[in-house]
């Protein structure tokens, strides 16, 4: 095979996540779904049913196969134990499927337990092992242990040390190549002892064939004389959105005709309801618009309305090695951001002038927003810069050229993307 020919090569990956069936996240339905299959990769599924599903099921996913393990919902202990099982039992088809199709690797994603038998699995069947982190999962167990967010903190603080265990100890030296969230996600895990030579980082992006942006001004839609401040994301007690609320408060301070809109839910509902009446208590609660759940094309048009765009990330060992997704897709539709200082969001702001990074600190964020809500033209020209630098760095058509010359070269097949035509 030549070097030309190797580089047009088509994987076969059998992909295991922690992701539910049909999947969401678009680091998943978009650089996984559309890009690399869009290329004309072969990527089959296993995961777990979202909904009730009382009896595993076979069908197709983005031209691939896709195993779809039951699920049992129902809350109670008996219930949450079959459904470890079924996720269990489904994560161990990987074995008979790697043994009859010829995959190029075997990708699991935040799952432990089926990257430990991935692992046995890729020894046997003499194929490759990818592990994808995403989510700092034993972190998270000892954060919420430690901070009172768990219902049972002793379990969850020795959970965590387990996992961790397992993850940095076991499954990672295993790997042959390891794809983490972020370049400070690298650095937490290779301070564990990982070799930084065997991580690539691979950031969040957005698809921007489904983001339109109009450079020649005559979308009225991005025209909005309201002064409107917007967040976008989860609103669950553990973001510590409160915060933005008391920001608000400083805001109106300066603007007293400011809004701010909360776009997004909860998973529990009651934290939706303290933030209302936070609101009620610092009697802002009439300039505070809830939205609720929306679909993401809804949600886009809510943000191409906005004065400009905030992404508070509540600074702890969970969030620090995060990759915010709704920075980007603010950037993408051209808003300006105020970010407070955070490694990921430091960086992207740096890079492209797409908006103010600051403190995470109520009267610097607010001020920070009162400077985009007074001056429009200097918001509008950071809008252009952060889309521009969306475009350069982060769409998933360029993640995924990332991705694909990294498996390649896990592969051991030779790669000259640059010469590649996906069209």
């Amino acid at each position: 095979m030549t070097e030309l020919q190797s580089s047009k090569r088509k994987l076969r990956i059998l992909f295991i996540a922690r992701d539910k069936f049909p999947p969401f996240r678009p680091d998943v339905t978009d650089l996984f779904g559309e890009e690399l299959v869009g290329r004309g990769h072969c990527i089959d599924w296993i995961l777990q049913s979202e909904e009730q599903l009382d009896a595993s099921n076979k069908t197709t996913l983005y031209g691939g196969k896709a195993w779809v393990g039951a699920t049992d919902l129902r809350v109670t202990r008996l219930g949450r134990l079959r459904n470890h099982i079924f996720g269990i039992s489904n994560d161990l088809r990987m074995y008979g499927l790697s043994r009859k199709s010829a995959y190029d690797f075997i990708q699991v994603r935040d799952k432990l337990i089926a990257a430990l038998f991935a692992i046995m699995v890729s020894k046997l069947n003499k194929t490759k092992f990818v592990y994808w982190l995403s989510f700092p999962i034993p972190e998270a167990k000892k954060y919420r242990a430690k901070t009172g967010l768990s219902r049972f903190p002793l379990f969850d603080r020795l959970r965590g040390s387990v996992f961790s265990f397992l993850l940095y100890r076991v499954i990672m030296p295993k790997a042959d190549h390891i794809f983490v969230q972020s370049e400070q996600m690298k650095k937490d895990v290779a301070a564990k002892g990982v070799s930084v030579e065997k991580m690539t980082a691979v950031p969040m992006g957005v698809s921007l064939g489904k983001i339109r942006f109009p450079y020649n001004n005559e979308e009225s839609e991005f025209d909005n004389e309201e002064k409107s401040v917007l967040y976008l994301g989860d609103l669950g007690k553990v973001r510590g959105m409160d915060f933005l609320l008391r920001v608000h408060k400083n805001v109106l301070e300066k603007i007293p005709d400011a809004k701010l809109y909360m776009v997004g839910g909860a998973g529990n509902p009651d934290d939706i309801i303290d933030l209302k009446n936070i609101s009620q208590r610092l009697g802002i609660a009439d300039s505070i618009i809830f939205t609720g759940f929306l679909k993401m094309e809804e949600a886009w048009s809510i943000v191409r309305r906005a004065s400009v765009c905030v992404s508070p990330l509540y600074p702890t060992p969970i969030y620090k090695p995060a990759s915010p997704t709704k920075l980007v897709e603010y950037m993408a539709n051209g808003k300006a951001v105020v970010v407070n200082d955070h490694p990921e969001q430091r960086k992207v702001i740096q890079e492209s002038g797409g908006g103010l990074c600051v403190p995470y600190e109520e009267s610097a964020f607010a001020t920070a927003i009162i400077e985009m809500l007074k001056n429009p033209d200097k918001a509008k020209q950071m809008g252009i810069k952060g889309r521009e630098y969306v475009e350069r760095c982060r769409s998933y058509r360029i993640l995924a050229d990332l991705v694909e010359k990294q498996y390649f070269k896990t592969c051991g097949y030779s790669t000259r993307l640059g010469e590649d035509s996906y069209d």
